[in-house]
Parts: structure tokens; sequence; C-alpha cells
């Protein structure tokens, strides 16, 4: 059932996805380089599947389903994006929102050491994040490095920084 609720999930994160990228063409562009973005982000605690929009030129959603030792994690966060160090390719972002998620029985590493859980337990708490992020000059690629606090609620209260390295396509 897990399974094919994460397959129908990513199917319709990809269709939205291409529906956005059809719909943008006499939009301006969001933050001035792209308008949205699909890619890979890559963290101590998950690595997943990004999706960066911007609705407006200074404000975006950035959705990630992160996988992690035995379990899988929906993030979804509210981002506000200014120039950075007066490069314009450079962004400074910051922002918050919560996430969601599913870890099961098994031994999971963190940097408090490792933890084995006996059984399966729900993951949902609140994020926040701040990070740069660099759009290559004349290609689609954009680089980000940021830092993700977060509270995790339901099995916690456990608090985390978690740093995350991401490489997106723009469109």
């Amino acid at each position: 059932m897990k399974k094919i609720f994460l397959t129908l999930f990513i199917s319709a994160t990809f269709l939205l996805v291409a529906n956005l990228s059809n719909a943008q063409d006499n939009q301006p562009q969001g933050n001035g380089d792209y308008r949205t973005a699909v890619g890979l982000k890559f963290g101590p605690f998950e690595s997943g599947i990004s999706v960066k929009y911007f609705p407006t030129s200074n404000v975006s959603y950035d959705g990630l389903i992160g996988f992690r030792d035995h379990g899988v994690v929906f993030t979804g966060l509210y981002e506000l994006n200014q120039e950075a160090f007066n490069v314009p390719a450079l962004k400074f972002y910051y922002g918050f929102g919560a996430h969601i998620g599913a870890v099961g029985k098994g031994e999971i590493d963190d940097f408090n050491g490792a933890e084995y859980y006996n059984s399966s337990h729900i993951l949902l708490g609140a994020d926040g994040v701040i990070g740069l992020e660099y759009t290559l000059p004349g290609a689609p690629i954009a680089i980000s490095l940021d830092l993700d606090p977060r509270i995790e609620l339901a099995s916690g209260p456990y608090f985390d920084l978690a740093p995350g390295l991401g490489l997106k396509y723009t469109f």
C-alpha cells in the first residue's frame, strides 16, 4: 500500500511540474533566472527528489520527497528569496514549513549515533531553512547549499540541524 501511495504521489508531482512548465510561456520568470526547478537533494538524514516553484519573483515553494533508512519523509517549505552579495545568479533564501513521514523498524544513524527502533512510527514536525543557491549562467542548472533546522514532534521532541546539497534542472 505504501509503494502504491508513493508511486501515485511521485506521478502526480511530475504531472504538476509538467503542467506548470507548459503554463509559463507568457509569464515573467520567477526569480529572474527560472520559474520551476526539479532535482535531487542530498543530506545526512534524507536524500530525495525536490521541486521548487516561484509564484512571484521573491517567494518560492519547495517540496521534497526524502528517502531515509527504513522510511520516507515529505517536506514542504515556504521561502523568501533575494540576491546575495550583489551577484545576480546567487540567491539567499530562508523560510519555514513542515514535514510528515514514517520510519520503519531498524537501526537509524544520525549525528547523535545509532538508534534502534523496535517498531514503525510516524514523523511529524516543523522545519526551517536558510541557504544559498547559485544558478549557472547560460545553463539550466542550479546548485544549492542549505541548513534545515527541524523539530520532530511525533516521536520527540527531537531537534536536529540537517545540511543539504541540491542539484536542480531549471526551466
